[in-house]
């Protein structure tokens, strides 16, 4: 699992393991990480050229560091100073000593650079580059040039993900000690690039408890499902799928599908598009309505394709099992019925749906999409599962870390794609985890399945993307 900490408690683990180590030994640590991350990179260090951008403060000393370190190896190094009163004295006398120079012409070390290292603002940057650092920011990503943060892409900010101004997108992050929520988590992920974790020791000063978390396959495969030898159907769970209308069967089938797939012993189907859910899931069970009156069931699904039935929304908010509401429920959705529940409650939605829940504009949701998952879970009492590049699963309150995924492709931005989620994480709510758990699982293997789905490279489909989910269910359990 990777994990991430906001700056101010990074800051404090950094201060206490500063206070037991040579002055200095941090910063090695990290300028040690940096150069071999560097170093890799190059086809060989010797005679490479490499461009330092140096901002003020520590940021720009790492870069400086490392720079000395590559000097030492042969490389040629230039260092463009943005701050010059306020640069990281022994840092530049390092790589001054080691043969390194300050750059006369930014422009023109730029223009034949094989590598950059961006260290113009660090982990407390906020408001994007500033303007004298724009135009040379602009010339490192134009060039040919690998780009390489120090900790954090310039211009992005640590703790929310958002990118207020104009940043320097990065081919490699090298990050120390921790992850920073920014790196996993858009707009500002996209910045990052590939994102390498250094270790720098302050690991056993940090909260036990981070602010965001990423699972991997083994951490998902933990949350998954696995009958056992005395279950049955029932023991397994059932879902109940409250979806489709008369101008949208084919999103029952969809959320039928994904339900199918998730681990449940069976599914149950209410509304108006049973023949067409039979026509292609002949296993299902089906039943006319209302949910109240279909049978038991040990989760609900509610939303997908259902027009205006406000009444099988109510209905499946009053019942005292777990409840995920997606697409047209949350249009209908009254808030006081989800605070009221004492069963869990999961909403999935996508930035727009987010947005008219919050009373704000897409663009806002879009630009803050921690903020937006953390407003909405609080505001509503429940489990929020937002989509997007990178999906974000958030309890109410403070004190649980927030789950961001970013294993989908792109293809997944197609018509049912959703509808297909919001089954497969009804059928594991209904086996028994969390929603936080279910939402996350179900997240993850979506995405997977996206990608399997779209390995020819070619557009997909949203039922090609429930064909391929015991592909990716394979591949979480077992890796190998």
């Amino acid at each position: 699992m990777r994990t991430a900490h906001r700056v101010e408690k990074v800051r404090t683990a950094e201060a206490e393991l500063m206070a037991r180590l040579p002055d200095g030994a941090l910063m090695q640590r990290a300028a040690a990480g940096l150069a071999a991350a560097c170093a890799d990179l190059l086809p060989r260090v010797y005679g490479s050229r490499v461009v330092l951008l140096v901002g003020s403060g520590a940021n720009g000393g790492d870069a400086l560091w490392a720079g000395a370190r590559l000097a030492r190896r042969g490389a040629g190094v230039h260092a463009v100073l943005l701050a010059p009163d306020r640069v990281h004295t022994a840092g530049l006398a390092a790589l001054t000593g080691a043969g390194g120079r300050v750059a006369d012409d930014p422009f023109d070390v730029l223009a034949t650079a094989d590598l950059v290292l961006d260290g113009i603002t660090g982990i407390g940057g906020t408001g994007g580059l500033r303007p004298d650092a724009v135009p040379v920011a602009r010339a490192a990503r134009g060039s040919d040039a690998v780009v390489v943060a120090v900790d954090l892409p310039s211009g992005v900010e640590a703790d929310s993900g958002e990118v207020r101004g104009e940043a320097l997108r990065a081919d490699l992050t090298v990050t120390f000690g921790t992850h920073k929520p920014a790196l996993l988590i858009d707009p500002a992920r996209t910045c990052a690039g590939t994102v390498r974790l250094v270790d720098i020791g302050i690991g056993p000063y940090l909260p036990s408890v981070p602010e965001v978390e990423a699972l991997h396959h083994a951490d998902v495969a933990r949350l998954l499902p696995r009958p056992t030898a005395g279950s049955d159907k029932y023991r397994r769970g059932v879902v109940g799928i409250a979806a489709g209308s008369a101008r949208y069967p084919g999103a029952a089938v969809l959320a039928v599908a994904g339900a199918l797939r998730g681990g449940a012993g069976a599914v149950r189907y209410v509304g108006p598009a049973a023949d067409a859910v039979i026509a292609r899931f002949p296993e299902t069970l089906v039943h006319a309505g209302p949910p109240a009156k279909a049978g038991r069931v040990q989760a609900w699904v509610v939303g997908p394709g259902l027009g205006e039935d406000a009444d099988a929304v109510r209905d499946v908010l009053a019942s005292d099992v777990p409840v995920l509401v997606d697409a047209d429920g949350l249009r209908l959705l009254d808030p006081d019925a989800v605070r009221a529940r004492s069963a869990p409650t999961l909403l999935t939605p996508h930035a727009g749906e987010a947005a008219a829940l919050l009373g704000r504009a897409r663009t806002e949701v879009e630009a803050a999409r921690l903020a937006s998952v953390r407003a909405l879970a609080d505001r509503f009492g429940a489990t929020v599962l937002l989509k997007g590049s990178t999906t974000l699963v958030a309890d109410p309150g403070t004190g649980v870390p927030v789950r961001a995924d970013a294993m989908g492709t792109p293809w997944l931005a197609t018509a049912g794609s959703g509808d297909v989620l919001s089954g497969l994480a009804g059928s594991l709510l209904a086996s028994g985890p969390a929603a936080r758990d279910a939402a996350s699982a179900a997240a993850h293997l979506h995405g997977l399945a996206g990608r399997l789905a779209a390995a020819r490279g070619v557009p997909i489909t949203a039922q090609e993307i429930a064909d391929a989910l015991p592909a990716a269910w394979r591949g979480v359990r077992d890796p190998g």
